[in-house]
């Protein structure tokens, strides 16, 4: 079997792999009572996949493809370490801001739309079983590096280089921003300092610049290119969709000085904050 015929064969496995990870997640929101808590299995949910592919790779190799732990295994390591570095700092990060919250306001506004409606089946479709819909299109270039049969170290080590860079943005902007909010002097008042400075999504910009190292990563694999659609997804979700758009529009009826933050700092890529 060669790892591309492998890759394709495991793709319905690792699509129910998503979808068993986020059932879990359904099964925690009924106990917490809130489906924010997602959120906290978003960011793990490419571990398990990743995991699910490496496993599938190694029960399926043969003679026409190489064990994934013989030939580039170390390679393949590092693209998991980093990986489950990002996926894993994300969860326990979420899962920590959440201890003691109610349910979040994006969610409530889903399930506006229920009304009527079976609750649980709206909840398991429009929430669930779409997010893992998009872990499993988000994930295809860590699927496609646990079947490859061949990799370049250099591309893999730069693409790394990346992901860690884009984690340390983000978790530094989180850092930053947890401190802001735990000072009661800052209620209501709009965090603008350190990254915030100069963008106003620091944590959603090191979300994007880690799935473009994982694409770099990618690259290291014969035809790789293809999965572009992956870095290009995640980029449009949080500056679309679910990240910027929904908060942006909660910041600015809660937040003093929003407005003002909005005209003088970056929407997303990182710059210098114009003047006030």
């Amino acid at each position: 079997m060669t790892h591309s015929t492998a890759f394709f064969q495991n793709l319905g496995f690792s699509f129910l792999a998503a979808v068993a990870w986020m059932f879990l997640a359904y099964l925690t929101s009924r106990v917490v009572k809130r489906h924010a808590i997602i959120d906290v299995f978003w960011g793990a949910g490419f571990v398990v996949v990743f995991l699910e592919s490496l496993f599938a790779s190694y029960a399926w190799s043969s003679r026409a493809m190489t064990p994934w732990f013989h030939a580039g295994g170390m390679i393949r390591y590092l693209a998991f370490a980093v990986v489950a570095l990002w996926g894993l700092r994300l969860s326990i990060f979420l899962g920590v801001r959440q201890r003691g919250q109610g349910e979040d306001s994006r969610y409530l506004y889903i399930m506006r739309g229920a009304r009527g409606r079976n609750e649980v089946m709206y909840a398991l479709l429009k929430i669930y079983l779409l997010q893992a819909t998009l872990l499993w299109i988000v994930s295809m270039p860590v699927q496609f590096i646990a079947f490859a049969s061949r990799l370049s170290s250099p591309l893999v080590v730069v693409g790394a280089v990346v992901v860690l860079i884009g984690v340390a943005f983000e978790g530094i902007g989180d850092a930053q921003l947890r401190r802001f909010i735990l000072n009661p002097a800052n209620t209501g008042k709009t965090m603008n300092k350190g990254l915030w400075a100069w963008t106003r999504h620091p944590n959603y910009f090191g979300d994007a610049v880690v799935w473009w190292g994982v694409f770099v990563m990618v690259l290291a694999v014969h035809v790789g290119w293809v999965t572009v659609f992956s870095p290009l997804a995640m980029s449009y979700l949080l500056t679309k969709v679910s990240g910027k758009p929904m908060l942006e529009r909660k910041l600015g009826k809660t937040r003093e000085g929003y407005a003002e933050y909005i005209a003088t700092t970056s929407a997303f890529i990182p710059r210098p904050p114009k003047k006030r």
